[in-house]
């Protein structure tokens, strides 16, 4: 999760995420830090720049995994191993084990990030270390209980209908599109979520006091629809410095107030809504520090008055977001995200979803309603032609749809699978890129090929089966496929499913 390089300066490695953030920052940050901003998704490299540094250092990375973590960029969902054996998944779409990135497998590979994969969540998580975090701070048990809520009770609770749910996202034009006239709205067939981002510090800016969340909140309402916010604030001071940021009290000030504004505002709103917390930020925190929550210090105690019986760590953190949104907005379900680039397995270097589970669970995932997880975060064919500088990684991110050969969708399956057994959380796939399938690899600006949106619609039955309730699409960087250079695919898909959809356990 955590880029190598400052989100102010471009680099070739552009993370996915980051892109996808980038992208929010430059359409609503103030015009001083716009430019600086823009290039924000070049740190994209929690992700992508594994998949750069997989193929050539892969086995000495792997080798030196303990003694040299911080080498391998933590930003990897797309680029990081999803490596599951598919036996962990109970059910027959099932292939063997393969080492499987999030986005660019590279089956085989291994990651110089964090491998210990023995954590479980009853450690100790009082006194702060790494990042020096004083000040308050309580002693006990982390969490260790799962979630309990099932997918159709989710979907029922936001007032949903009992089927796997469909949204899309970030898809306001770079800004130009009013709340209400997003494309979500336009598209034709109705949506059951749309999602949209709270980048950086600054958001409650975008418009006075908040009222971003409140515009988008009630466009989607008029239009039937759950409106969605992913809250992606750590990152603001660039990637590399996440840890760092959450140990400094006048970041977490302005931090926390965000989170509060954020709740307040879906409070007033009232209705059922989805906050989506600080994607790759726990992945981050897991990989450079290893499966004890307690490790990472962050300012909580001393700046909410509602959680001063919660330590001053990660662990906290979480725990203090969730409380501040039940209080606040209790008709808001939140959910965290599970990072495949978390930990990874000693024996071979795939991701492990038994650890990222473990350490959700630890950080209080049990007490939130859903997990977020990721295919890609932008179209296949953008890697594949290696021209945009935003698709600079290496590995093969067009799965293959028989699930013959790795990559493949039954891997990452497995992979989801054991992330919703392990957490006991109903599974939210987010951020799916749309382009289009065909057998040329590559594709040009706006028109690179994909083929996610095509499995999904063709196999809703096996991401229910996985775990899920739902899955949003979006773009996650410039230049990707959207809604309207598709060919109208997506609209054509939508509409074909909601005439025989999925039902959900």
């Amino acid at each position: 999760m955590v880029s190598c390089l400052q989100r102010s300066k471009p680099s070739s490695n552009a993370h996915d995420k980051t892109l996808r953030k980038r992208r929010i920052f430059v359409y609503h940050l103030d015009l001083g830090l716009e430019a600086s901003l823009a290039y924000r998704g070049s740190g994209m490299k929690r992700r992508g720049t594994f998949s750069s540094y997989a193929l050539g250092v892969t086995f000495l990375i792997f080798a030196f995994a303990a003694a040299c973590q911080v080498a391998t960029p933590p930003d990897e969902p797309l680029s990081s191993m999803q490596g599951t054996s598919a036996a962990n998944m109970n059910q027959g779409n099932s292939s063997s084990s393969q080492s499987q990135m999030d986005g660019g497998q590279s089956g085989g590979q291994s990651n110089g990030g964090q491998s210990d994969g023995g954590q479980s969540g009853g450690q100790s998580n009082g006194g702060q270390s790494d990042g020096g975090q004083s000040g308050g701070g309580n002693t006990g048990p982390l969490p260790d209980t799962l979630g309990t809520t099932s997918a159709a009770v989710l979907a029922n609770q936001l007032g949903l209908e009992n089927r796997f749910a469909v949204g899309l996202g970030n898809d306001d034009d770079n800004g130009n599109l009013s709340a209400d006239k997003v494309h979500a709205y336009t598209l034709g067939p109705k949506l059951d979520i749309h999602y949209m981002y709270l980048s950086n510090l600054n958001w409650i800016s975008w418009s006075p006091n908040g009222g971003y969340v409140t515009s988008h909140a009630n466009a989607a309402k008029a239009n039937g629809v759950v409106p969605m916010f992913t809250l992606y604030q750590v990152a603001a001071n660039g990637e590399d410095n996440d840890l760092s940021s959450i140990t400094d009290a006048s970041f977490m000030t302005k931090y926390w107030s965000g989170v509060r504004t954020l709740f307040q505002r879906l409070g007033e709103f009232g209705s059922p809504a989805i906050v989506h917390l600080e994607p790759d930020f726990w992945g981050t925190a897991q990989q450079t520090k290893g499966n004890d929550p307690s490790k990472v210090s962050a300012v909580v105690t001393s700046l909410v008055p509602e959680c001063t019986d919660l330590p001053d760590n990660v662990s906290g953190m979480a725990q203090c977001m969730i409380r501040l949104g039940r209080t606040l907005a209790p008709n808001t379900k939140i959910g965290l995200h599970a990072s495949t680039f978390g930990a990874y397995s000693n024996s071979n270097g795939a991701s492990d979803p038994v650890a990222i589970a473990k350490y959700l669970v630890a950080l209080g995932a049990g007490q939130s309603d859903f997990m977020t997880i990721e295919t890609l975060d932008r179209d296949a064919g953008c890697f594949e032609a290696g021209k945009d500088p935003n698709c600079q990684r290496s590995g093969t991110f067009y799965w293959d749809e028989t699930n013959a050969k790795s990559p493949n969708f039954a891997e990452h399956l497995a992979w989801a699978k054991a992330i919703h057994d392990g957490t006991g959380l109903p599974l939210l796939w987010w951020q799916t890129p749309l382009g289009v399938p065909s057998t040329t690899s590559g594709g040009s600006a706006s028109h690179y090929r994909d083929n996610r949106v095509h499995y999904i619609f063709t196999h809703p039955d096996e991401f229910v089966a996985a775990g899920g309730f739902g899955v949003v699409f979006g773009t996650g960087a410039a230049n990707q496929t959207d809604v309207t250079t598709d060919g109208d695919q997506f609209k054509n898909a939508v509409t074909a499913y909601l005439t025989s959809p999925v039902s959900l356990p």
